[in-house]
């Protein structure tokens, strides 16, 4: 398995150390450094090569915009994500400006976090404003806490979940959460293997019985 090198820039250490932890449990990620300013980002890469940044926007010293700014500078090849408290359109349209990969809010699921990584490093996501509030929403399934602790389903899931019962395709559900389609192809495997079922009659079943329709 190919590890995904990831480096992190954010004053605040007890979240990013928090975020750290939540991405370790992923196989596949490799945190190789956590920053709290984008000039020890800027040095560590002079000495060793990552795959993805995720930075915050706002610290001292060399802010987010400056560190994105300086990389894209000296032409380097490190995939970012900015991971802002911001839902402004404007914050967001500055960072597409500066080629950013993704931004996601920090108050949406860290499954969100985790999903957006894979999608970047298969340059597969899509960048959307309506995609980032969506982030920003409250969970429309509190009602099926039940179900979400008994299946460990994601609040992205649920909402897959939902479409699908409704009979929705991957395609037109893709469209309609600005998501490719392979991610929702990939959302939907996970599914089928979180609630035991082995084919899409069952998945609609299980959905209806869920009350998702």
């Amino acid at each position: 398995m190919q590890q995904i090198k990831i480096i992190m820039a954010d004053d605040h250490k007890m979240f990013a150390q928090g975020m750290a932890n939540i991405l370790r449990r992923e196989p596949d990620f490799d945190i190789v450094g956590i920053f709290t300013n984008g000039k020890q980002v800027i040095s560590h890469l002079k000495q060793e090569e990552a795959d993805l940044l995720i930075t915050d926007m706002n610290m001292p010293g060399m802010d987010g915009i400056g560190l994105i700014q300086e990389l894209k500078k000296q032409k380097c090849k490190i995939k970012i994500i900015v991971l802002s408290m911001y839902d402004d359109e404007e914050i967001f349209k500055n960072c597409v400006k500066q080629g950013v990969n993704a931004y996601v809010l920090k108050n949406a699921d860290p499954d969100e976090l985790v999903f957006t990584i894979r999608e970047v490093m298969e340059k597969r996501h899509i960048m959307n404003f309506d995609h980032v509030l969506y982030q920003a929403e409250d969970n429309p399934f509190d009602h099926l806490d039940t179900y979400a602790l008994k299946f460990k389903l994601s609040k992205r899931e649920f909402e897959i979940l939902r479409y699908i019962a409704k009979g929705k395709t991957n395609r037109e559900i893709a469209e309609i959460l600005y998501l490719s389609v392979h991610t929702v192809e990939t959302h939907r495997k996970h599914i089928h293997t979180k609630l035991g079922v082995s084919s899409s009659s069952e998945l609609i079943k299980k959905a209806i019985d869920m009350g998702l329709r």
